[in-house]
């Protein structure tokens, strides 16, 4: 796929950190170099928006890792870890991240999810046709949802460049 990223496009950046940390860390045995991929995924394009979402689990090395991602251009939106009776997990930002598509689809002309959760593909559906936004996905292709790759107008394989886009532990 090839598009047209050009300097008067306006952008927005979404990442689904939790999916990108648990791929680039099942897949590679790496961590994502978040800063890289922004890089990647505005162009030569004008930046509107980069929100990384993340799940809050009080680790040690998460203030440093959530810092890190403020310095690389990311606005930051947290919430906690559900913890249920039983002890089942819960964690993750799909409906938020949606919702903030569509109010950034208004603003923007093109939307670059970083994820391959295949639960966006009726959001990628919507901003296409409803919203004639430019979709775009970057992932790894390994892990990533195929029929998100299909329904997205551009999808970029961040396990290609494993150098620059993984940060070896």
């Amino acid at each position: 796929m090839s598009i047209i990223k050009h300097k008067e496009q306006r952008v927005a950046v979404l990442v689904d950190v939790q999916n990108m940390y648990h791929s680039a860390k099942n897949i590679f045995g790496a961590r994502v170099n978040f800063k890289e991929v922004l890089k990647a995924a505005v162009g030569p394009r004008k930046l509107i928006r980069a929100v990384a979402y993340v799940i809050h689990t009080e680790t040690p090395e998460e203030k440093s890792f959530f810092d890190a991602l403020s310095k690389s251009g990311f606005e930051v939106k947290m919430k906690d870890l559900q913890i249920f009776p039983g002890g089942m997990k819960k964690g993750d930002w799909d409906v938020g991240m949606a919702v903030d598509a569509i109010k950034f689809s208004s603003l923007v002309d093109a939307i670059v999810l970083i994820t391959g959760d295949g639960d966006f593909v009726p959001l990628v559906e919507y901003l296409r046709l409803n919203k004639g936004i430019q979709t775009e996905v970057i992932a790894f292709e390994q892990s990533a949802s195929a029929k998100l790759q299909e329904v997205v107008d551009d999808f970029i394989d961040l396990g290609k460049d494993k150098n620059k886009y993984l940060i070896k532990k």
